[in-house]
């Protein structure tokens, strides 16, 4: 049985303005085990976003705790856009993290080449990203944090720009590279389908201030791909709860 890497506890978050407080989070506790896929879902502006800079030290939390249970735990952040320098090329985009940490040598760098042969993109490695779909472009983003060995990736609403198709095919490369490189992930977004198909667990959020809802263990018969794991019989009776948990409304 795998460990908890790490906890959140009676996690809390308050914004101060002109006009006094804004709570934000309200209560948050949840786990996660070495190796797992966890998404969170809810409301536009509940605070889903918040918790990955609250773990990332990009935000301060105002209560709670963070227990982690490795020394050293490093944290990855694939953000919205894929925010490739469009005056580096491919290979430098990848390198740049290892560059920042001061970590980079011929063996990291070797690294960051045999994933991007593993992943397609050999071949671009000397092209500039504007030479690159938008697909491509989020592959290169996931090598980019993967470069730095993360234990823990957080991956904020990463296909948002991306039209429905490629959406598609790019959560299934992500989900598939995250699986073969054993990362632990955890991924925001506002689509319930892209949140069943690729997750182990779903954490359904409430409006602001934001509690859970629901944890939903997501437990697929014949589970595979994202695009595939769409077509099993469950992924709807799951859809139907997570949707009436949200309280959506056409």
């Amino acid at each position: 049985m795998k460990s908890n890497l790490l906890e959140i506890r009676n996690l809390k978050k308050i914004y101060h303005d002109k006009d006094g407080e804004i709570l934000a989070i309200k209560d948050i506790s949840f786990k996660i085990k070495e190796g797992e896929f966890i998404a969170i879902v809810g409301p536009s502006g509940c605070g889903k976003s918040t918790i990955l800079s609250i773990l990332s030290d990009l935000e301060n939390k105002s209560d709670g705790e963070i227990i982690i249970s490795k020394s050293n735990l490093k944290i990855g952040y694939m953000l919205q856009n894929d925010a490739l320098f469009d005056n580096r090329t491919i290979l430098k985009n990848t390198l740049i993290g290892l560059e920042i940490n001061k970590n980079l040598n011929d063996e990291k760098e070797e690294k960051v080449l045999d994933l991007l042969n593993t992943y397609g993109l050999s071949e671009f490695i000397d092209k500039y990203p504007r030479n690159l779909s938008g697909g491509m472009r989020q592959r290169v983003a996931l090598i980019r944090t993967l470069a730095v060995e993360p234990d823990i990736l957080l991956l904020d609403e990463p296909f948002s720009a991306l039209d429905y198709q490629t959406r598609l095919a790019v959560s299934d490369d992500v989900y598939k590279i995250i699986k073969k490189e054993k990362k632990t992930a955890i991924i925001v977004t506002h689509d319930i389908e892209e949140a069943i198909s690729m997750a182990d667990r779903v954490i359904v959020l409430s409006e602001r201030p934001a509690v859970i809802k629901n944890i939903y263990s997501i437990d697929l018969p014949n589970k595979s791909t994202p695009i595939e794991n769409r077509k099993i019989k469950e992924f709807d009776e799951y859809y139907n709860l997570i949707w009436k948990d949200l309280d959506i409304h056409v």
